[in-house]
């Protein structure tokens, strides 16, 4: 699945690849906390709140972004709300809208179904755009248990999706599934995006996944900051182990074993200055009050960021 790397991939990989210039600012910057918090809404979706209170949460806790999911953002058009007066509300509450989460089958083979996702990821950033949202997650739907997927067909498709997202005004981010059979690690994701041939091609990491998918942390360093914008923050822990881990496994960042400080230390000297996410899908956390919840993730976030400044 994997192909050959040609000299003409890495010499298109220069928009992604860490350079050393990007290394040593990183190194010299003043110790201070360089990242945006985001609440991936997903934490606390178990509460079966509208979006409405979601943001109204994720402002009292004290982030700067929320991350909502658009299936969300449709429940809400549907109970007659309107996304224009939702972006407003999401303004005033002190917020951006880094990122959303949305499902459609923009890679697949099969034509017709790739048509049919294509249009529905039109529709998804149009709505984000309309929130005032900057990119959108881009996975693997429809082709997770497909092993021999065309790296460089992933690539075209990504580029089309690309395309369609410049015109908006919403950037789709490849992002990584580690429990897929494609798409799983990250040099897979990089290669999609490297070989699009787009300057805005990025890619939506994830702790748990890529634990899950096999791929570790010491290779985030090779990536620049433009080419990894938001990173969805979590945990895991020891047991069960990797190959029966899952999503609902997912805890506090700094409550698992991941190494969390390390990771956060090599992003931010290879140049990330970006969005962490919290996105965890714990169903003990979603029976508590999700002010508790948002706040509790939050000030653990930021307890391991300011670990790993400690260097």
């Amino acid at each position: 699945m994997t192909p050959q790397i040609s000299r003409r991939t890495m010499l298109a990989g220069t928009a992604l690849l860490s350079v050393a210039g990007e290394v040593n600012a990183a190194q010299n910057q003043p110790s201070r906390d360089p990242f945006t918090y985001s609440l991936n809404t997903a934490t606390i979706q178990g509460q079966k709140l509208p979006i409405t209170v979601e943001i109204d949460i994720a402002a009292k806790a004290g982030y700067g972004a929320i991350e909502p999911w658009i299936n969300e953002l449709e429940r809400h058009t549907q109970d007659g709300g309107n996304l224009r007066e939702l972006s407003r509300r999401i303004t005033d509450a002190g917020l951006r809208v880094e990122s959303a989460i949305g499902f459609t089958e923009w890679i697949v083979d099969d034509e017709g179904r790739r048509r049919k996702g294509l249009e529905a990821s039109r529709r998804a950033m149009d709505m984000v755009r309309q929130i005032g949202g900057k990119r959108l997650a881009a996975p693997t739907v429809g082709a997770t248990n497909q092993a021999n997927l065309s790296l460089d067909r992933g690539a075209e498709r990504y580029r089309t999706l690309l395309d369609m997202g410049t015109q908006i005004g919403v950037i789709p981010q490849v992002e990584l599934w580690g429990f897929s059979r494609s798409l799983s690690k990250l040099g897979e994701c990089a290669y999609v995006a490297l070989e699009s041939g787009q300057a805005q091609a990025c890619i939506l990491a994830d702790v748990y996944h890529l634990y899950k998918g096999g791929s570790g942390y010491a290779c985030l360093k090779l990536l620049s900051g433009s080419a990894l914008q938001v990173i969805h923050m979590n945990d895991y822990p020891a047991k069960p182990a990797r190959a029966n881990i899952t999503d609902a496994h997912r805890v506090y960042p700094g409550d698992g074993i991941a190494p969390l400080e390390t990771m956060l230390r090599d992003l931010r000297r290879a140049g990330f200055h970006g969005v962490l996410s919290l996105e965890v899908f714990n169903r003990e956390y979603w029976k508590q009050d999700p002010l508790t919840v948002a706040r509790t993730g939050l000030e653990k976030m930021k307890a391991v960021v300011r670990a790993s400044l400690k260097d």
